[in-house]
């Protein structure tokens, strides 16, 4: 069987969607919306937008759901929930908790859209953390590993120190999918 590599497979920083931190919520999902547009190699679209600095260094990512957690704003969910665990209360309790906060009325109005638009991506990006990072000569047996045990969508990979590119899971779910249909076919 051929041994894959994350270089194979990941998709180069120059054909991802990236902003610059202080880059309006607005212009990153323009951004996002460009290049799942524009992106043709894979029939996976994009799902987020990388943050670079003053220096074009990744400093973040902001995903369609942290753009859709912007627009949602009427409670933290994940402080509330934390808080509601931590006291011992039901995930029956937290559910209509939850329910009915989106009771309180209609999320998608002008005055929250227009709002979320004007914020900046760094109140909403993710930092990457130690374990989102893959060198290029990795094998892909490495990356699914990271994938799985770190449940991420993406990692950034890497050349040396420099990011160069990202490894989507769906371009790996991809070559898992094709594999195994291989396997039970030859068999």
């Amino acid at each position: 069987m051929e041994k894959k590599y994350v270089k194979d497979l990941m998709v180069p920083i120059d054909g991802y969607a990236t902003v610059t931190i202080g880059t309006s919520l607005l212009d990153a999902m323009l951004s996002l919306k460009e290049a799942q547009d524009s992106y043709t190699e894979s029939k996976y679209q994009h799902r987020a937008v990388l943050v670079l600095d003053e220096q074009q260094k990744v400093v973040g990512k902001i995903s369609q759901l942290r753009i859709i957690k912007a627009v949602e704003t009427r409670f933290d969910l994940d402080t509330e929930v934390e808080n509601l665990e931590n006291f011992g209360f039901s995930h029956e309790y937290i559910a209509n908790k939850r329910e009915h906060y989106r009771l309180q009325g209609p999320i998608l109005n002008q005055a929250s859209l227009r709002a979320a638009a004007e914020k900046r991506v760094e109140d909403f990006m993710k930092k990457p953390t130690a374990g989102e990072f893959v060198s290029e000569d990795c094998s892909l047996d490495v990356a699914i590993h990271r994938l799985v045990v770190g449940s991420h969508l993406s990692l950034l990979v890497t050349r040396d120190e420099e990011i160069i590119g990202i490894l989507r899971m769906s371009d790996v779910f991809s070559v898992i999918s094709n594999k195994m249909q291989s396997a039970c076919l030859d068999s």
